[in-house]
């Protein structure tokens, strides 16, 4: 729907009585007559953090109605990976929340053992563990420096992405990539750690938890943050989660639901860690528990390095699925025909259906595959938590100012490649 605001003659007074006739039932009568304003936010505002448009209804400053309007960054992923080998769609994953791709790479792949029974050896889930958490460290890092830029708090910014660096150049360590690795296989992992890897991790670990200190310093109790957050964008638990809102932003809430505890995968039921919760529902109580959770990242990174076995594959040894390794090539003729078949044909899945979720860094993100018996899926559909928050967004904005939306969108930590897909 495309609303002139200028022109002449009768065919473009008829497209305004159109838009119009659209938005009734959408926005206020007062709209309708001219009393309040219809307003554009986006696609291409730099606080709406992508390409999402608000069409705002205005009073004023006071915005009346928030219209979210997606699609925009719309790339035909889930269809895409219809026509894929279940090997090969992983790459497709990673370009979907683009700040977390191995959460994305682990949701599908657990999907695909969940369908074929497939096996992951302990040392891959704990690899895992730490990959996840580094990605949510990573994912966490971007939120609060763009976040913050947003309301103005620029040495924010530039701290957290200092930290983050590290950690891109730890997953390129790891993967070759900064972004999208696909480190995460159906089985387990592409490789093992390489021998350079865990005194990074080590390094990034000793210095990390001071810098916490450092962004709390300049923004827990600074009374500007303070004004700008409290008592804006309060949603309330019942709501947060009759909207289908997950993650930091119903923890926020005061729901404490983490699918690390309330529905383990990975081996996390072995982790000793807490879930944060909020109080109020607000911007800095999503802002808090997210620096919280960042904490107990560290936390968990720590015990998994303790618990990683020191010997063990970093992936399943079941050759129907998972091509062996290249030592064995030049070796073993049973090798080869494995390898050649599962890298032209891949393998089949049953004809079944499965639904497999994690706790992103942004909330529940889950998988269905529906297999067809051969090898390739009928039908990927990812719940993706950016999609339900951008949904939950006019009951969060109804009646503050237009300057507390900023804050209220990036509250939420939306990724559009995750909501559009």
């Amino acid at each position: 729907m495309a609303i002139q605001t200028a022109g002449d003659g009768v065919g473009e007074l008829n497209e305004w009585q159109g838009a119009l006739d659209e938005l009734k039932g959408l926005v206020s009568e007062r709209a309708l007559t001219g009393e309040t304003m219809l307003l554009n936010m986006g696609p291409h505002h730099p606080s709406t953090h992508g390409v999402l448009r608000l069409l705002l209804e205005l009073d004023g400053e006071e915005v009346v109605t928030c219209l979210p309007d997606v699609g925009f960054l719309h790339t035909g992923i889930e269809k895409n990976i219809e026509s894929k080998t279940y090997e090969k769609a992983v790459t497709l994953t990673d370009r979907m929340d683009y700040l977390a791709p191995m959460s994305n790479n682990a949701a599908y792949c657990m999907a695909v053992e969940k369908l074929v029974g497939l096996d992951v050896p302990k040392r891959a889930q704990i690899m895992r563990v730490i990959c996840l958490e580094m990605t949510r460290l990573n994912s966490h890092l971007v939120w609060l420096g763009t976040h913050a830029i947003d309301m103005g708090a620029m040495s924010v910014f530039l701290y957290a992405f200092r930290e983050r660096e590290m950690l891109l150049k730890m997953f390129e360590t790891l993967s070759g990539q900064r972004l999208m690795g696909s480190y995460m296989r159906p089985g387990g992992l592409w490789r093992d750690f390489p021998p350079e890897f865990m005194p990074q991790l080590e390094h990034f670990l000793e210095i990390f938890p001071a810098r916490i200190d450092d962004y709390e310093k300049l923004l827990t109790n600074n009374p500007l943050w303070i004004d700008r957050t409290q008592g804006i964008g309060v949603i309330e638990p019942e709501k947060a989660l009759a909207w289908g809102i997950t993650g930091p932003s119903l923890r926020g809430s005061g729901v404490a639901w983490d699918i690390r505890k309330s529905m383990p995968y990975s081996s996390y039921d072995e982790f000793d860690f807490n879930v944060p919760v909020g109080e109020h529902g607000d911007v800095y109580d999503r802002f808090y528990v997210r620096i919280l959770e960042m904490r107990e990242s560290v936390k968990i990174i720590k015990q998994a390095i303790k618990k990683l076995p020191a010997k063990g594959p970093f992936r399943s040894e079941n050759r129907k699925f998972v091509p062996p390794p290249r030592a064995e090539l030049g070796q073993s003729m049973e090798a080869v025909i494995h390898h050649f078949k599962l890298w032209t044909e891949g393998f089949a899945a049953p004809d079944q259906e499965v639904f497999s979720a994690i706790e992103s860094p942004r909330g529940e993100i889950g998988c269905y595959i529906h297999g067809t018996g051969g090898n390739k899926p009928r039908r990927v559909h990812f719940k993706t938590p950016s999609f339900m928050h951008i949904g939950a967004l006019p009951i969060m904005t109804h009646g503050h100012m237009i300057a507390d939306l900023v804050a209220i969108v990036g509250s939420v930590d939306v990724v559009l490649g995750d909501c559009d897909r």
